[in-house]
C-alpha cells in the first residue's frame, strides 16, 4: 500500500527572539529562493514565459517576512521567547 499521507516537523520548539527571528527568515528566504529558481527556469527557454504565480508568490513571501519581523522585533523588550510549531503537511494529490 503506498502512503497518501506525510507529515514533517520541519520546526518545534521555544526560542529567542533573535532565534525566532533567524528560523523564521531562513525558512522564507529558502522559500523566496525556490521561487527565484524556479521563474528563471521558466524564462531559460522563453522570455515571454508567464511568471505570473511565482512573482505574486515571491511578494507574499517577502511580506509574510516583514511581518513576522514586525512581530517578533515589537515583542523584544518583553523578555520573552517564542514557540515555533511547523508542521508540514504532504498529501496525495489525483
Amino acid at each position: 500500500m503506498v502512503k497518501t499521507k506525510q507529515k514533517i516537523q520541519l520546526v518545534d520548539g521555544t526560542f529567542t527572539p533573535s532565534e525566532a527571528c533567524d528560523v523564521i527568515t531562513a525558512l522564507l528566504d529558502q522559500k523566496i529562493n525556490f521561487h527565484k529558481l524556479q521563474r528563471l527556469s521558466w524564462c531559460e527557454g522563453d522570455c515571454d514565459a508567464n511568471t505570473k504565480y511565482p512573482d505574486e508568490r515571491i511578494q507574499e513571501l517577502e511580506d509574510e517576512k516583514v511581518i513576522a519581523q514586525n512581530f517578533i522585533n515589537s515583542i523584544r523588550h518583553e523578555g520573552k521567547r517564542l514557540r515555533i510549531d511547523g508542521i508540514l503537511k504532504i498529501t496525495l494529490e489525483e
